[in-house]
């Protein structure tokens, strides 16, 4: 989740500094921690600090090798460079991204926008079409993190007045908010913005927030209402080392069998944004440390829980249909921990 709040109500460069230092202590999270810290630098009007950060990332010290995403830190930082001047080095770090053709909908997407904000309409709906092509060719549903690449395509092309084709009927069908997404790109909304009629001026700044809101809502979710998870040779090391905790997990069936089912009664009553954080001991017995008491003591469980979501580790329940179950069996969610409770 990357911070959109406005300089005069957070001081980012503050908060940049903040998520630096949890970087140092915690070198597994330090990835989605400095994207964090580079966003509020960016937001803070410290543009070349953020390219500090991304090519910290990115540096030998670093290893983008062991980035798990490296593609999306270049696209951070493409377009990041062009927002301060270096346009030719952005165009470059672009073209590279294009040509690697990465399997992740955000590089795609934020490289495409980038274009488009420097007014290459035709060049970002190339961008958006590739990446589209590349990851939704043969799925029979587009999963939720790929719906921007439809969506931006949709609104360059509406932009360079292109009739619409089976990729922006399949974006009006995954459109969810209350205005079309015909309406909310149309070209005219964005020349009502120079009327000199006040009424219609403030009554475009007033739809387009609305639409801000949801978009934030959408793509700036808080992290998720997280259940733990411990795989079975790290919950047998766990119980072997504090036995007092085989009592909260008799077995490792019993344990994912719980989990399932605590995700489920949460969803039906209504809680959003559920999602699953894996322990580990090593992991588990710092954070006891940290917090100044022993890892038997049970309270400490969902303290762990919502601090590895917080710093990002949480995937979201339930899996994309289709997709892995979230045990790790390698058994596809439908046919494993999903099939069981139905």
């Amino acid at each position: 989740m990357r911070p959109d709040t406005p300089a005069e109500n957070v001081d980012h460069t503050a908060e940049a500094a903040r998520l630096e230092r949890t970087a140092g202590l915690y070198p597994e999270d330090a990835e989605a921690l400095l994207l964090q810290a580079a966003a509020h630098l960016e937001l803070a009007g410290d543009r070349p600090a953020a390219t500090t950060l991304y090519d910290r990332l990115l540096s030998s010290s670093e290893g983008p090798e062991n980035l798990d995403a490296p593609h999306l830190v270049r696209a951070l930082k493409a377009a990041n460079l062009w927002e301060y001047g270096h346009e030719a080095e952005a165009r470059a770090i672009i073209d590279g991204i294009r040509a690697a053709a990465p399997r992740d909908p955000a590089p795609w997407v934020i490289v495409a926008e980038s274009l488009e904000a420097h007014d290459e309409l035709e060049a970002a709906q190339k961008t958006f079409t590739e990446g589209a092509t590349l990851l939704l060719a043969d799925v029979p549903e587009p999963p939720h993190a790929a719906h921007p690449l439809l969506f931006g395509r949709h609104r360059v092309r509406r932009m360079l007045g292109a009739a619409h084709d089976e990729w922006d009927l399949l974006a009006d069908t995954l459109h969810s908010l209350p205005v079309s997404l015909d309406e909310l790109h149309d070209p005219k909304r964005v020349w009502s913005l120079g009327s000199d009629n006040p009424a219609e001026l403030e009554a475009e700044i007033s739809r387009l927030r609305a639409e801000l809101g949801a978009y934030r809502e959408e793509l700036s979710r808080p992290f998720p209402v997280a259940v733990l998870h411990w795989p079975a040779s790290e919950l047998a090391e766990l119980v072997a080392a504090y036995p007092s905790l085989a009592e909260e997990y008799p077995s490792h069936e019993e344990h994912l069998a719980g989990i399932e089912a605590s995700l489920t009664e949460l969803a039906a009553s209504g809680t959003a944004n559920l999602g699953i954080v894996t322990g580990t001991v090593p992991s588990y017995e710092a954070f006891a440390a940290s917090e100044g008491t022993s890892p038997s003591d049970t309270d400490l469980l969902p303290q762990y829980a919502t601090t590895l979501a917080a710093r990002g580790r949480a995937a979201g329940w339930p899996p994309e249909r289709g997709a892995g179950c979230w045990c790790g069996s390698g058994a596809a969610y439908e046919e494993c921990h999903r099939g069981a409770a139905l």
